[in-house]
């Protein structure tokens, strides 16, 4: 599985309220999904419920998942992993089958039934707070507490007033406490064993690896054809036109120096095809001025107006320039293609072991992976490197693309411009 390092922080006056409601709600939409998972694990008794074991088993994960984000913003130990295991290809049966045997998806359900004493634990100091600030604030008015009891002496206000600090306070003393004790008891649900892990991250390997087998298939046999239809085919006739120039010669001369004339333009065009295939495998620009020149280099040909900034202190290793180098152009081509764009944006970094690339374009937004689709070949390249593609492309856009690639820099080196206009 991927890690992604965020830096943990301790909610502050201002935040914790909204990391309050925040566990509040995904307790609450888990709640509202327990009887759905009900009615789905029945269904399967009769077979026809194994669609609703997959449509619910993807809600809670993606509610699980929300979950385990926040709590890893909020507990000191970080993040928390999902170690989902890939979903097959397939029938339903083998789908469902692989969620009702995938042990992380128990621990969903376990984090789901414990959703309603999480709300109670989590709404106590909540109510705590919202009535002690309530009543506090209301004390001197002549806005009737609820709607049935209005203060109207000094110790009916002094009592009133009193009573509302102290709640308030309670509610300050327990929201830490509570939330603790939440962090602790839900970070124990939804965190997989280490046994899990493994499973999970060998089934996304052979899947990884799978992907990537089909992909160097499709990848050969789009040489083989672009060679059998372009300069195996141009050779071919050059050879037959040597050939019938080599049989006329002595007695038509000027046939034979026209027919010359034709073999040297097919041999221009095979050159020149021969160049753009072997471009399209490893461009020599990437051999020779690395990822930030030739994306420099892919900026200044675009069709669009590209910016590029690139701060790397050294070189990836070559399949992992060359698959970042494919993937911006994946994005660029879709861009100028579909989004309307004008203005495209690169960025592309180094840090704590990972290389960043961020594309971003001022087009129409909408953007999906869809199968088939340039974006979806993008993420399949990229899972041969452990890498993952963020996609956020609301209506009207921007869209914005980050790319991360597990990788180390080799040494220093002397590099062109980085910065295009």
């Amino acid at each position: 599985m991927n890690t992604t390092h965020r830096t943990h922080h301790r909610p502050g006056p201002l935040t914790t309220p909204a990391y309050l409601f925040l566990l509040l709600s995904q307790n609450t939409a888990a709640l509202i999904l327990t009887p759905l998972v009900l009615l789905s694990a029945l269904l399967t008794l009769i077979w026809i419920g194994l669609p609703f074991v997959i449509l619910t088993a993807t809600l809670l994960r993606a509610l699980a998942d929300s979950q385990r984000r926040t709590l890893g913003h909020l507990h000191p130990q970080g993040p928390i992993p999902s170690a989902y295991r890939p979903l097959p290809a397939g029938s339903i049966i083998r789908r469902a089958n692989a969620l009702i045997t995938d042990t992380t998806t128990w621990r969903d359900i376990l984090w789901q039934i414990s959703a309603l004493p999480n709300l109670l634990l989590i709404a106590l100091p909540c109510t705590l707070l919202i009535h002690g600030t309530y009543q506090t604030l209301l004390t001197f008015t002549t806005v009737p507490l609820y709607g049935f009891y209005t203060p109207t002496t000094t110790t009916e206000h002094l009592l009133s007033l009193t009573t509302g600090l102290l709640l308030t306070t309670l509610g300050l003393y327990t929201t830490p406490k509570a939330l603790n004790t939440y962090l602790a008891f839900n970070r124990l649900l939804l965190i997989p064993s280490e046994k899990a892990r493994l499973t999970a991250r060998v089934a996304h390997l052979a899947t990884s690896r799978a992907n990537t087998i089909d992909t160097q298939a499709s990848e050969i046999r789009r040489i083989e054809r672009d060679l059998h239809d372009g300069a195996q085919a141009r050779l071919v006739a050059l050879g037959m036109t040597l050939g019938m120039a080599e049989q006329i010669i002595t007695h038509d001369p000027d046939t034979a120096r026209t027919m010359l004339t034709e073999a040297r333009e097919t041999t221009r065009h095979a050159l020149t095809e021969l160049r753009d295939l072997v471009r399209g495998i490893h461009p020599p620009v990437l051999v020779e001025r690395g990822l930030q020149g030739a994306v420099h280099a892919l900026a200044l040909t675009h069709p669009l107006t590209v910016h590029t900034t690139a701060d790397l202190k050294g070189r990836p290793a070559d399949p992992v320039e060359s698959a970042a180098y494919f993937a911006i152009a994946e994005l660029l081509t879709n861009t100028a293609k579909h989004s309307h764009a004008t203005h495209a944006w690169i960025r592309i970094n180094h840090g704590q072991g990972r290389l960043v690339i961020t594309v971003t374009d001022n087009g129409t937004g909408n953007a999906a992976p869809a199968p088939g689709s340039g974006l979806t070949g993008i993420t399949r390249r990229l899972d041969a490197f452990d890498g993952t593609m963020n996609l956020t492309s609301p209506p009207g856009g921007p869209t914005i693309v980050t790319l991360e690639i597990p990788c180390a820099l080799s040494s220093p080196k002397t590099w062109p411009s980085s910065e295009t206009d």
